[in-house]
């Protein structure tokens, strides 16, 4: 694609972001019903479909980055994407719903499995920056301790909401007052009344296109957008963490605003934080497809970038316990945090690049 002109390159770049957006809303859909049908909602398999396929446009960045031996977009983007992502956050407490009176998502929403889940996000960067500092010689059997402990991690991290779905020993197991009716688990809403009339067969058709449509499209937003960067003199730093990131963000946006419309706002900060969970796996992927080290290759930028991930989530968390009731500017008091922490973040990442 880099013979291409730079109008033609966006017009792609913009025609993939679309179709990634559409077939994340069908994934959703979809997903919802064969969670209801296979009766894995609160399982192990149900968290491992959901993270895996809201983040299908990462997976198809990663091995597409790790085959063509550019793993620095592959970083950039799945650190980048975190960070973003959780900012996502902030998309869904300003538009999800509104009206006077309206409590902030993090009110709404408040609950300790949340807050476990936000804490295995925290728990997985702190090992990819731990993981940036080893030699890049420890490789055995195309992979290295740090991917290991990551996957690890998660896996754990799932076993742990399962078992906090089940309850906890607190009072009301864990439930804040006023906060939106939800059970506990990862996966909580039922399908809508005129998707729990599709048929499995069906959902698992959409299900496979949409998904097959999502791999395709994250391939062509990485090789448009790679293109069209390198044509604007945008490093591939600053591309895969700012504008590839929000592009293939564009799922997580579209499901979290329908779950926010239906009333399930413990669903949309679920999936964000399970989906940010399940991001630094992918770095095992992309050591297993190149045979190197992948986080002792990390930039200055990418540590950077995980960070900020990590102070955002925290932010979260603060706000999952405290609960403000406040709003400014249509937002939470803690999203209105977020918003700023990262809009200064990107300035140091600006400056880092440069």
């Amino acid at each position: 694609m880099d013979s291409l002109p730079l109008w033609l390159l966006i017009v792609i770049f913009v025609a993939a972001a679309a179709v990634t957006w559409v077939a994340g809303i069908q994934l959703s859909k979809t997903t919802d019903v064969l969670d209801d049908r296979l009766h894995i909602g609160s399982a192990l398999g149900g968290l491992i479909v959901l993270a895996v396929a809201t983040n299908l446009p990462e997976i198809a960045i990663t091995v597409s980055a790790a085959l063509s031996g550019d793993v620095s977009v592959a970083v950039g983007n799945i650190l980048g994407g975190i960070a973003i992502q959780t900012v996502v956050l902030v998309v869904l407490d300003v538009f999800g719903r509104r009206g006077k009176g309206v409590a902030p998502l993090t009110y709404r929403a408040a609950s300790l499995t949340l807050v476990l889940e936000a804490v295995v996000v925290v728990a997985v960067l702190t090992v990819v920056v731990a993981g940036s500092q080893l030699p890049d010689g420890l490789v055995l059997l195309r992979l290295t301790p740090d991917v290991v402990l990551i996957a690890v991690l998660w896996v754990v991290g799932l076993l742990l909401v399962q078992r906090a779905g089940k309850g906890l020993p607190w009072h009301e197991e864990g439930r804040a007052p006023d906060a939106s009716p939800h059970t506990t688990g990862h996966r909580r809403r039922k399908p809508a009344e005129p998707h729990s009339r599709m048929s499995t067969t069906r959902a698992s058709v959409v299900f496979a296109v949409s998904a097959l449509a999502t791999l395709a499209a994250g391939v062509v937003l990485e090789r448009a957008g790679d293109a069209a960067s390198s044509q604007l003199g945008l490093s591939g730093v600053l591309f895969g963490a700012t504008v590839l990131a929000l592009a293939t963000s564009l799922p997580e946006i579209s499901t979290g605003l329908q779950a926010v419309h239906q009333g399930d706002d413990n669903l949309a900060m679920s999936d964000i934080f399970g989906g940010n969970a399940f991001l630094p796996v992918l770095f095992l992927v992309a050591t297993l497809i190149s045979g190197e080290a992948v986080l002792p290759a990390a930039q200055a930028s990418d540590i950077y970038l995980t960070a900020l991930a990590a102070l955002l989530t925290l932010v979260y968390v603060v706000g999952l316990l405290f609960r403000p009731r406040r709003r400014i500017a249509g937002m939470g008091v803690d999203s209105l945090v977020v918003l700023v922490l990262y809009l200064v973040g990107l300035g140091g990442l600006f400056a880092i690049a440069s």
